[in-house]
């Protein structure tokens, strides 16, 4: 009885604690950077793994997609590759050894209760298990390529009005500077 109670608090916890992690991906705010002046140049950052954006006081805001999700720093995708695999090899382990006692019953001449043969859901659990390693091991194969190559930073070219649109139509001489990032100024 205490071995099941047990095992109920268990399973309720993880699915607790699964379902809180899942709320987290389209959540908002992972990093948010307030920055405080007067009233006219309070402006909020925020940023999440999809998009970061910049909220000023009047409650406009300004978002930029961020150009592949995939665009994460290296360490970050390359834990994300290995618990992929990690999470293969679990989920490998514990179809084969749920078959290998399928099978050992079976074969078992002595054994005389009912004999089970393999379910669908084993073949399902080991493609879905060898598909996750597959993936973790590109990803992190594909994270090792691109360290090579110099990353870019995420550019904000800032708001268009109609004042700096005249003076663009004017302006006759192409602009070599670099794109703006997100400073404290970027809605004044």
């Amino acid at each position: 009885m205490a071995s099941t109670s047990a095992e109920i608090i268990a399973f309720l916890l993880t699915i607790s604690g699964w379902v809180l992690v899942s709320s987290t991906l389209p959540t908002d705010y992972w990093k948010v950077s307030t920055i405080d002046g007067t009233v006219i140049t309070t402006a909020t950052f925020w940023a999440n793994l999809w998009k970061t954006c910049v909220t000023d006081s009047t409650g406009v805001s300004n978002c930029k997609d961020f150009p592949s999700m995939l665009a994460l720093d290296a360490k970050i995708a390359c834990l994300a590759g290995l618990i992929f695999i990690l999470s293969g090899l679990c989920s490998m382990t514990s179809c084969s050894l749920y078959a290998n006692r399928i099978t050992s019953e079976f074969f078992d001449p002595s054994f005389v209760a009912q004999k089970y043969e393999l379910g669908a859901a084993l073949f399902i659990g080991w493609a879905g298990a060898s598909l996750c390693i597959i993936g973790g091991s590109i990803f992190c194969f594909s994270i090792a390529e691109n360290s090579n190559s110099p990353r870019r930073g995420y550019a904000y070219n800032g708001a268009t009005s109609v004042m700096s649109s005249r003076t663009k139509v004017h302006n006759s001489i192409p602009d070599k500077t670099p794109p703006k990032h997100f400073d404290k100024n970027a809605y004044v």
